[in-house]
């Protein structure tokens, strides 16, 4: 039993005269504070939830056995690379790639967006080993500002990468 004892305020001197009558000590029982401090711990533990893991939702396509074919003029395909470096082209043809920033990334995709039918439409998305996890999902972030329907995250080519190299070096 948890308990608190006072002193007795009561003095030892032999006084001549009047004798005072001895006081006694109080006794404070703690127990059912203490029981009460665990009960209160013990709920708050339990009606506490735990904060849920934030995850970007992900929509992936149903399997079919025949692939999904693109039309050349509704392609855009987006190379982000390594420090803060994007580039970029329209159609099949790596050659006719371009250099952006992440700044004008949402004029790039507005400007295919206008030029092309939306049922059309469609970003590829292909980072390569230098980008970062925070540029990708910039990339992500803007397919969802800019309302894009359609668009998918593929492995670089290796022709693709052969011309990122070549822009990145000649600048």
């Amino acid at each position: 039993m948890a308990e608190m004892d006072s002193p007795s305020v009561g003095t030892k001197k032999k006084r001549s005269g009047v004798q005072r009558s001895k006081k006694k000590s109080t006794r404070v029982d703690l127990t059912p504070m203490v029981d009460l401090g665990f009960l209160l711990i013990t709920f708050f533990i339990f009606t506490t939830t735990m904060s849920r893991p934030k995850t970007l939702p992900l929509k992936l396509p149903k399997d079919s056995p025949d692939p999904t074919l693109l039309g050349e003029s509704g392609a855009l395909t987006l190379i982000p690379s390594g420090n803060n470096r994007l580039f970029y082209y329209e159609g099949k043809d790596p050659l006719k790639m371009q250099s952006a920033t992440f700044n004008s990334l949402r004029e790039v995709i507005r400007t295919k967006q206008i030029k092309t039918d939306t049922a059309d439409f469609m970003v590829i998305i292909k980072p390569t080993r230098e980008c970062n996890y925070k540029n990708t999902i910039a990339m992500l972030d803007e397919m969802a500002i800019n309302q894009v329907r359609r668009y998918a995250l593929v492995d670089l080519s290796k022709e693709e990468s052969e011309e990122v190299t070549k822009m990145e070096n000649s600048k």
